[in-house]
């Protein structure tokens, strides 16, 4: 995953994202006329998909996670589909953590393997009769908003409020995997994830095309009592500053930070590294769940540096669940009488 740019996120007219506008109304144009297709499949059940507007990450996964809590408290059976990023699967495959590591069908399908059936499959609807055959009656799609193969019944996209759409041009010019006004006509309800400035302006868009505007914050799971020791914070997610900013507001004593690519593999020397700054400087060392998930089933210093790590866990809270809830029963109520 790539770094985003700085002149992705200004709002004037930088030299780099003029010179990269030829290339980006191309990429803009066939991203556009591919979400314009008609899906290729529908499924049996509802389908739910949580995407977003840009490259990088907005908090999918734990707006995927709490939507199965919400299901589930409707007395639905959801599971998830996505198509492992980071992974090596190619083919449709009913995600087993006991079985299956990160490297194989990549870090969100074992975060989300805690919570329900996960299937995970490039090929989105080729997925189906897995998820079928696991008895789930609601599918939640992290991700795969501009994938047109398979029906949505409901597109929440997760914006995260501190960059919204960044300069709000198509990529390479900026971060938007294609047009907005594409993007949006296709979109039911917006989901801003914190404060800021630039998720105000998306939110004004959105409002205006009639969009449903909701609000969440990520927060810790749990109250955690920390201490005596200082933590050695490391991630490698879309946005490593972003959690090493959420540590420091939750109390946590920091003393140093190291940030990775995201959906980084951890290598041998990168736990070495890590396991001997801690040691030498007797720091407790500390890391995102995905993170975590990305060191399970590893042996030698990467087992060492999962076991000596702290997880920081997080959940998404919803301004208002009860309307969160309603969307999915109105959704499982409209695909039920189609």
């Amino acid at each position: 995953m790539i770094r985003p740019p700085r002149f992705w996120s200004l709002q004037r007219l930088s030299v780099p994202s003029l010179l990269l506008a030829p290339v980006a109304g191309l990429y803009g144009w066939v991203a556009g006329r591919r979400m314009r297709r008609k899906p290729k499949a529908t499924a049996a059940v509802p389908v739910i998909c949580v995407g977003n507007y840009v490259v990088g990450g907005a908090g999918k996964t734990p707006t995927a996670l709490a939507l199965a809590r919400i299901a589930r408290a409707q007395g639905l059976n959801p599971g998830f589909l996505t198509r492992g990023y980071g992974g090596s699967a190619r083919e449709p495959l009913l995600v087993n953590p006991d079985l299956h590591d990160a490297a194989r069908v990549g870090d969100e399908a074992l975060l989300l393997a805690e919570a329900g059936p996960v299937v995970v499959s490039p090929d989105r609807p080729a997925g189906l009769p897995l998820l079928e055959r696991a008895g789930v009656d609601l599918i939640i799609m992290d991700d795969g908003f501009q994938n047109p193969s398979l029906r949505k019944d409901l597109s929440l996209i997760v914006v995260d409020g501190a960059t919204g759409i960044g300069n709000g041009r198509v990529f390479p010019a900026g971060p938007l995997r294609a047009p907005l006004r594409t993007q949006l006509i296709r979109t039911d309800a917006v989901l801003i994830v914190g404060d800021g400035k630039p998720g105000d302006r998306i939110v004004r868009r959105a409002a205006r095309a009639g969009k449903i505007i909701l609000k969440a914050k990520l927060e810790p799971a749990a109250m955690q009592v920390w201490g005596p020791r200082s933590f050695l914070a490391f991630a490698g997610i879309g946005r490593p500053e972003k959690f090493f900013n959420t540590l420091d507001r939750a109390g946590v004593p920091l003393a140093d930070v190291k940030a990775f690519p995201d959906h980084h593999a951890y290598t041998a020397e990168d736990a070495r590294k890590l396991l001997a700054r801690a040691d030498a400087e007797t720091l407790d060392l500390i890391t995102t769940s995905k993170d975590h998930a990305r060191l399970a089933r590893q042996e030698g210093d990467l087992a060492r540096l999962r076991e000596r790590t702290r997880v920081f866990q997080v959940r998404m809270h919803f301004e208002n669940e009860a309307r969160i809830a309603a969307l999915i029963a109105e959704t499982v109520r409209r695909v039920a009488t189609r």
